[in-house]
């Protein structure tokens, strides 16, 4: 009787967000540099600040006219509890926001696993939109284009998402992907 194979154990999970907003108030980047610690704002090089948050861990680029990205959260509920205390710092300088910023997920990271080791040598001639370059890079970039979606694979199985704007949209690229990679190492 022939053994049963076990399926692939997929998992993957969100690591960053990237998002974007407008704090609707011109913001004064020097007091705010002047003032806050955990900032560091050099206009010569660059015309943003950044400002560090411990809690949840990301960090946010504020423009003077009050756009801010914000990077390094793990969820939506800790993106905006960056935004909110990013809020009550400008507080301390006496600029109040009395908008309710509206967040806009400019790019989610994710990595994991598609539970099964991976020929990139195979892959990058059997698959299209692929780059692989092992002298350079021991992963294969390979692009979905209907997922709008672009993933970084390892012989390991071990893989990085990129592109996508809901974790809904990555769970849907993971599908995409490993049926991709079992109809091309089927044949």
């Amino acid at each position: 009787m022939a053994k049963k194979e076990a399926p692939a154990k997929r998992e993957i999970q969100v690591v960053n967000i990237v998002v974007s907003t407008s704090l609707g108030h011109d913001i004064p980047l020097e007091k705010m540099a002047a003032t806050l610690s955990n900032t560091e704002y050099n206009p010569e090089q660059f015309p943003g600040l950044v400002i560090r948050i411990k809690e949840p861990k990301t960090s946010a680029l504020i423009f003077s006219s009050g756009k801010v990205v914000c990077t390094g959260a793990r969820s939506l509920d800790k993106v905006q509890e960056s935004i909110k205390k990013i809020i009550k710092s400008l507080e301390k300088i006496n600029v109040k926001i009395t908008i309710e910023p509206e967040i806009v997920v400019q790019n989610i990271v994710a990595s994991g696993n598609v539970g099964m080791p991976l020929n990139l040598n195979v892959l990058a001639m059997k698959l299209e939109n692929t780059e692989y370059e092992p002298e350079q890079f021991p992963g294969l970039v390979y692009k979905l284009q209907q997922a709008k979606a672009t993933f970084l694979l390892f012989s390991n199985g071990k893989v990085v998402c990129t592109g996508t704007k809901s974790e809904e949209a990555v769970n849907k690229a993971l599908d995409t992907l490993i049926e991709d990679l079992k109809r091309v190492m089927s044949k």
